[in-house]
C-alpha cells in the first residue's frame, strides 16, 4: 500500500512504539513526513525484546519523519502528562493517537496471579483511558482527530472469556474505550476506532508466547501498519465507531496481494487466525 502523504506535518502520539506494530505503525506514517511521539518504556537495551526508544526515533528519521522518544509506563499519570506536553511543545500539538501498548498473559484463572492480572488492566484498559483522556483536550483543536486501538472487536461468545479471562477483560476494557468514547466525541469531530488482525502477527509477543516458529504461520507488523496507516488517513467525522480488522481495511482500499504480509508467503494460505475472531471472514479467499 503506498503512502498518499496525508499525514505530512501530523502528530501522533503511539504508545510502544518502540517495537513491532507500534514502530511499523509509527514508520509508515513517517513516510509521509510525520511527527511522531514514541511513548514507550524502553530506554535501554533489553535483553530479550528488540529495539529502545532512541533507535526507533533513528529510524523513523530516516524514513522521513520527526522524533521525539519519551519514556513512558503508561500505568504513570505524571510520565503520560509529560510526554503530551513536550509533544505540544514540540509539534504544536496532537492529531492522532494509536493506544498500542498492551500486556498479554493467555492463562486460565488459577494460573493467573494477581499481580500479572493488575499488570494487563493497568497497561490495556486504563492505560488507553489515560493516554486518550490527556490526549483529548489537543486532539479536539485537531483538523482531522483520530484515537486508533489496537484492541478487538467486542465479541460476548463465551469461549473468548472461558480460557483466559483475565486478558479478555483488559483487551475489552480498551475496546470499551472505543465504543464509549466515540459516541462521547462523535459530535465533537474526534473519530475513536479499534483495529484488529486476522491472522497472528508476527512480534516480541508472540515469539515469547511461541518461539521462532510462531513466525511460520503469521504475518508482519505492516500489515497493521498498512491498515492503520488507511484508517487515519479517512475523515474522522464520517469514520468513527468501527472494529475494523486489518485485511477487510486493505481489501477496502484496493490490496490485492497478501502474500508479502505473511512473514513466509509459502504458508500465506495456513496463517494461524488471531484470537478472538469466530471466522475467517474474506481471509480464506487472500
Amino acid at each position: 500500500m503506498r503512502n498518499t502523504g496525508k499525514l505530512q506535518g501530523k502528530t501522533l502520539f503511539i504508545t510502544g512504539a518502540s517495537r513491532g506494530i507500534g514502530k511499523a505503525i509509527a514508520l509508515k506514517a513517517a513516510r509521509d513526513g510525520a511527527n511522531i511521539v514514541i511513548a514507550a518504556k524502553t530506554a535501554e537495551p533489553h535483553p530479550k525484546l528488540p529495539g529502545t526508544i532512541y533507535t526507533a526515533a533513528e529510524e523513523i528519521e530516516r524514513a522521513g519523519g520527526k522524533a521525539l522518544p519519551c519514556i513512558v509506563d503508561v500505568r504513570d499519570e505524571k510520565q503520560v502528562q509529560q510526554a503530551v506536553e513536550a509533544a505540544v511543545a514540540k509539534f504544536g500539538g496532537i492529531d492522532i493517537v494509536i493506544n498500542n501498548a498492551s500486556a498479554i498473559s493467555i492463562t486460565p484463572t488459577l494460573e493467573t496471579d494477581m499481580k500479572r492480572y493488575d499488570l494487563m488492566q493497568n497497561i490495556n484498559t486504563r492505560g488507553t483511558f489515560l493516554v486518550s483522556k490527556t490526549c483529548l483536550p489537543y486532539l479536539l483543536k485537531s483538523d482531522n482527530p483520530h484515537i486508533l486501538n489496537l484492541s478487538p472487536p467486542l465479541n460476548m461468545k463465551p469461549h473468548w472469556f472461558s480460557n483466559h479471562t483475565a486478558y479478555t477483560i483488559a483487551k475489552y476494557g480498551m475496546s470499551m474505550c472505543v465504543l464509549g468514547m466515540s459516541e462521547e466525541f462523535r459530535d465533537r469531530g474526534v473519530a475513536v476506532n479499534a483495529l484488529w488482525p486476522r491472522t497472528t502477527v508476527n512480534t516480541a509477543a508472540v515469539e515469547m508466547l511461541q518461539g521462532s516458529e510462531g513466525a511460520l504461520y503469521a504475518r508482519k507488523p505492516e500489515v497493521m501498519a498498512d491498515a492503520a496507516y488507511a484508517i487515519i488517513c479517512r475523515d474522522a467525522k464520517e469514520y468513527t465507531g468501527n472494529f475494523f480488522i486489518d485485511d477487510e481495511v486493505l481489501l477496502d482500499v484496493g490490496v490485492k496481494d497478501f502474500s508479502k504480509y505473511a512473514c513466509h508467503p509459502e504458508n500465506m494460505h495456513n496463517l494461524q487466525l488471531d484470537v478472538f475472531l469466530d471466522d475467517e471472514g474474506p481471509f480464506a479467499k487472500l
